[in-house]
């Protein structure tokens, strides 16, 4: 390698290293902003109508900004179903709805409409199963998520027509209103009693879960 090859990998070199040092104080700064947001407001993280897992009386919450079309929050379900598996008595979770994707809102809605007839659960993987074949973030088609949900037993017609009735709306309203205060931009966004991932992904939320768990017991 010549004297120049090797200044220009060198620049290339300080450039990158310049470029990921700009990217995590960013991050870092985005986060920190967000946990103020959240030790300001922390009201805006759980809400009466919010649909839980777990027992309501648990020491660690964890709530997810989940967004039904977002093949990320897909991914992350069986991990959190993991996560309540291994702490029956310890974890809820609390689901907020960040409709980001185009057309999510109406599975969003058809999701608040399904508690009527209590299949919450069974609507929610239903249209997680099918997301791949609806939720095409160009060009969504609502009409094959509302044909799963049919297909996991919601009398589909009831629940279009609870749908728009306007405590679902306000439901959803509130959310919006809930992850714009908090600075919530992507899903899913998780919160462990208040607290934000340092990171995100899988290993991350898992130790944070573990840690708040650990200190609840120690507690008890």
């Amino acid at each position: 390698m010549t004297a120049q090859q090797r200044t220009v990998s060198l620049i290339v070199a300080l450039v990158v290293a310049a470029f990921a040092l700009g990217a995590f104080l960013y991050q870092k700064q985005v986060r920190d902003s967000q946990m103020e947001k959240v030790a300001q407001q922390d009201g805006r993280l759980v809400r009466m109508h919010s649909p839980v897992f777990g027992p309501q009386g648990a020491p660690v919450t964890l709530v997810e900004f989940f967004d039904p079309a977002c093949e990320t929050c897909r991914a992350f379900y069986p991990v959190v179903k993991d996560l309540l598996a291994k702490y029956p008595n310890d974890l809820r979770l609390v689901i907020r709805y960040a409709p980001f994707h185009q057309g999510s809102d109406h599975v969003v809605k058809l999701l608040e409409a399904s508690k009527r007839q209590n299949k919450y659960t069974e609507v929610l993987e239903a249209v997680l199963a099918a997301q791949p074949q609806w939720a095409d973030h160009g060009r969504p088609d609502i009409a094959l998520a509302f044909n799963a949900a049919k297909a996991a037993g919601l009398d589909i017609e009831q629940a279009i027509a609870d749908a728009q009735r306007p405590e679902v709306a306000a439901v959803l309203q509130q959310d919006v209103e809930d992850l714009t205060a908090l600075e919530v931009t992507r899903t899913p966004t998780f919160f462990v009693n208040g607290r934000g991932l340092p990171s995100f992904g899988r290993e991350q939320l898992n130790a944070l879960v573990a840690e708040e768990v650990a200190k609840a017991r120690q507690q008890n």
